[in-house]
């Protein structure tokens, strides 16, 4: 009974429990919520921790200042609301939304001034026990649309590099709990806005993506007044600046809860129209004085005046240029001074000074011809960027104005002769340019080009031999880089005024026209050199009649191949005219019987380099060869020609020239007479030979013999031979073995058939290589012994039929093998055995001597001791 009572105390405790543990919760937004007069409101209500049924049931109500509690909506009572508020529920104006089985929203549209209130969320019970709260309220406070923005740029037009402030004027009524925001935007040219920057709600400031390193440079600044008066600074405007711009107004409030986060509950946004930004080359003039006429060694000066919006706040960079008045080259820097005055590049005697803010002179003392030209002044203005950063804003380039120095020419003739002329190919060349009537040079120098025409003076594809310039260096020409190189031709200068060219081998390709172009050069303020006058010589012809170079080669019969495997030998004769210290290479060319199937087999180049052809096999490199007997004759030999070598041998001959470099050139090429090779194909002639590196073997051991085939004659291709090889034992012991039948055979085919009659002797047959075959016997006994001889039936390719034929069968010597038996090996072991037995029948003899006469001596009685026990006992 006690137990039953304590067991139901413990339920009533744990029910208990359960209950405290599961108390319904019916939750709300913390308020109060502050909202607009006029937008649509929402609330949110939950329930959770409850019993009974999954899907609530809500119903809203509203609690007046003097705590009358007005129904408001249900979600299971239509007639719930309260006649006040029945139209607007009906409307649409008020309506509950269910979200989820435990919570539904209250939207109010359109919210009205007189719905600062308290809203109550309830929800009927279904729990089993009342617990936890079953009501949770809410304030609600609506504050007028107050909100007002007036924008405004007090500058539309700036210039570039100016600073420009957008303002924006914002008012409203001021209310608990609210906060504003100013926004500044740009317009973008596709119609999308983007943030310049952002103060409030929380007086922080958010600067937007395309502008944070422009703010972080200072160029975006904050201009707070009273009164509601917000300004944006921008500095240094560019033309990229110019677009519309918005400025944008907006309430928030924070988040229900006390949370960080902000709420927005109100925004204007107003238009503050474009400005303009002129860039600062639209306002940048640059100018430079009339032209000038000087004489040499006189001081030019030249002025370059600016103009520009705001020039004392630029930074300037300038450079003094100076071109050529005929000339296609490009135009060269006098001086170029930086932004901060320091220069940059120039000459030390080029001088350049700010003698008034917008004005730079150009000092240059004692100018010379060089000098003259066309000036420039060219201006850089830079504005700055923040954080010590600039950029350059505008460049220009001013109208040249022209300088002209004037002073005498120099004078001079030119007179072209030619002291050496060729009368044949590889003779010597040379020509003298000389300089007369020299005047007004003074200091300067002169240089010479020597050109070259094939056809006529005037030729269009006229080249340039070589030069030596004004410095004297030798400048080749492309075309006769390599003959300078090697010391073909040669320039020089033999005298102040007299200028040499020499072609020491002159070939047929350098006939034509030549000419020399002499330069006078007067020195230049930069430490170089300007060209002041240049005159070309007359042409001189370099001709003569070339001749024809001629060349014949004769090849006679040296040893002839009357048989396959004979040799054959040849020798070619040449004879040159009109070749200069010529080189010869010889390819020996072959055709077969019907002067059909052309090859090459074997050549020798100009510098005695022999090379196989394709024509010859790899593998009868060592069958031909080709030797220079003479300065023009060279001999080919064929060793063991074959019937596949019968046909026609003729030696092509080609004649090389050169000069001092190490390069051949072609000249001409000659065939010789074909000589043949012909001889009857009475077939190959085999021999067979035997042989053994031991013919004496211990038992037991391996015995090898080689069946060694030879071709005697012509020698046929090695696909075109094969043999069928027996191997036979002596006829004394083959009837013991089985009869005269061989032990062991190899058909042409490569098949290895074995004797089945002598199964006793254990051998095998290998072909080691093409003519060898080895017969090995292993492990020898005293019936292996004797005679061994071997038979061969040859088979070759007849090489006009194609077909296969055989030859007679060839026996070769016969060769003994013998076994080779030791005293010693065979006497040793039963030695050992009765040496091993002696000793131990002697060991065991002398241990049962000694064992039997201890046994013997211990009994006997006349040595037995007597105890004093029994002495006593017989006293």
């Amino acid at each position: 009974m006690h137990k039953e009572k304590g067991a139901f105390s413990l339920f009533i405790l744990f029910l208990g429990l359960a209950t405290l543990c599961e108390s319904r919760v019916v939750s709300v937004p913390a308020g109060p919520l502050v909202r607009v007069e006029g937008q649509s409101v929402s609330i949110r209500c939950n329930v959770s921790d409850y019993q009974g049924p999954r899907d609530q049931e809500f119903e809203w109500a509203l609690i007046l200042d003097n705590g009358a509690e007005v129904p408001l909506i249900s979600t299971f009572d239509p007639s719930y609301s309260d006649s006040s508020v029945k139209d607007r529920v009906n409307n649409g104006g008020v309506i509950i939304k269910k979200l989820s089985d435990a919570s539904v929203e209250l939207i109010i549209s359109k919210v009205r001034a007189t719905d600062s209130v308290t809203y109550r969320c309830s929800t009927p019970s279904t729990d089993s026990v009342l617990s936890g709260n079953y009501h949770a309220d809410v304030e609600l406070r609506v504050i007028g649309d107050t909100l007002r923005v007036v924008p405004s740029i007090p500058q539309p037009a700036v210039s570039e590099g100016e600073p420009l402030e957008l303002q924006c004027n914002a008012s409203r009524a001021y209310t608990a709990h609210t906060f504003l925001s100013i926004t500044w935007s740009i317009i973008k040219e596709n119609n999308t806005m983007e943030d310049i920057l952002t103060f409030g709600p929380d007086s922080g400031v958010k600067v937007g993506q395309g502008f944070a390193q422009r703010y972080a440079d200072g160029g975006l600044f904050l201009d707070l007044r009273e009164g509601g008066f917000y300004g944006l600074v921008m500095k240094g405007v560019k033309p990229s600046d110019q677009d519309a711009y918005v400025c944008t107004a907006r309430e928030w409030t924070r988040q229900p809860g006390g949370g960080k986060g902000w709420h927005k509950i109100l925004e204007r946004s107003e238009e503050m129209g474009n400005f303009t930004v002129t860039p600062l080359a639209q306002s940048l003039v640059v100018s430079v004085e009339k032209n000038v006429t000087l004489n040499v060694e006189d001081t030019l000066n030249l002025t370059c005046l600016l103009a520009a919006h705001g020039l004392l706040s630029l930074d300037l960079e300038l450079t003094w240029l100076v071109r050529a008045v005929n000339s296609s080259a490009g135009q060269r820097v006098l001086i170029h001074v930086g932004r901060d005055g320091q220069v940059l590049n120039g000459s030390e005697l080029v001088g350049m000074s700010r003698v008034k803010p917008d004005a730079f002179r150009l000092i240059l003392p004692k100018v010379q011809r060089s000098d003259s030209g066309l000036y420039f002044c060219q201006v850089k203005a830079w504005l700055p960027q923040g954080s010590g950063r600039w950029y350059q804003a505008a460049e220009k380039t001013s109208d040249p104005v022209q300088v002209l120095v004037t002073q005498m020419d120099p004078e001079f003739k030119v007179n072209l002769t030619a002291s050496l002329t060729p009368q044949f190919t590889s003779d010597p060349t040379e020509m003298v340019c000389q300089v007369t009537n020299l005047l007004n040079l003074r200091d300067g120098r002169l240089s010479v080009s020597w050109t070259y025409a094939m056809n006529t003076p005037r030729d269009s594809s006229i080249s340039t031999i070589a030069s030596i310039n004004e410095h004297g260096v030798l400048v080749p020409g492309d075309k006769y880089q390599q003959r300078l190189d090697r010391g073909d031709i040669a320039v020089t200068r033999s005298e102040q005024n007299a200028f040499r060219l020499w072609v020491l081998r002159t070939q047929d390709e350098d006939m034509g026209f030549y000419s020399c172009i002499v330069t006078a050069w007067t020195p230049s303020r930069q430490a170089g050199w300007n060209k002041a006058k240049e005159i070309k010589s007359d042409p001189v012809t370099v001709q003569w009649k070339p001749k024809t170079p001629v060349l014949s080669v004769v090849a006679h019969r040296v040893r002839e191949a009357s048989t396959g495997g004979s040799t054959f030998e040849m020798s070619c004769r040449v004879t040159g005219q009109n070749l200069q210290n010529p080189g010869y290479s010889v390819l020996i060319r072959f055709e077969d019987a019907q002067g059909r199937n052309p090859q090459k087999i074997l050549s020798l180049n100009a510098d005695s380099v022999l090379q196989l052809e394709e024509g010859m096999a790899a593998s009868r490199t060592d069958s031909v060869a080709l030797e220079k007997m003479g300065q023009q004759e060279y001999r080919f030999r064929l060793y063991g020609v074959q019937v596949s070598d019968r046909g026609f041998y003729c030696c092509e001959v080609t004649a090389w020239t050169r000069d001092q470099s190490s390069d051949w050139s072609r000249a001409v090429s000659a065939e010789s007479n074909k000589i043949e090779i012909a001889f009857a194909d009475s077939g190959p002639v085999f021999n067979v030979s035997i042989h053994s590196d031991k013919y004496r073997v211990l038992p037991g051991d391996t015995a090898k013999m080689e069946c060694i085939l030879s071709t005697l004659e012509a020698t046929p291709n090695t696909d075109d031979v094969a043999f069928d090889v027996r191997w036979f034992q002596s006829p004394a012991r083959a009837v013991e073995n089985g009869g005269a039948v061989p032990l062991i055979s190899m058909d042409r085919w490569g098949v290895v058939k074995k004797n089945g009659g002598n199964e006793s002797t254990e051998c095998s047959l290998e072909r080691t290589d093409r003519n060898t075959f080895v017969l090995s016997v292993y492990r020898t006994q005293d019936r292996d012994v004797g005679e061994y001889y071997c038979t061969a039936k040859p088979w070759y390719i007849l090489p006009d039929a194609g077909t296969w034929r055989d030859g007679p069968e060839l026996t070769s010597a016969p060769v003994t093998l013998s076994i080779k038996l030791a005293l010693w090996d065979s006497l040793k072991m039963p030695v050992l055995y009765g040496v091993v037995a002696a000793l131990a029948i002697g060991t065991l003899s002398i241990l049962l001597g000694l064992l039997v006469a201890n046994c013997c001596l211990s009994r006997n009685p006349m040595h037995t001791p007597r105890s004093k026990l029994m002495d006593l006992e017989i006293d």
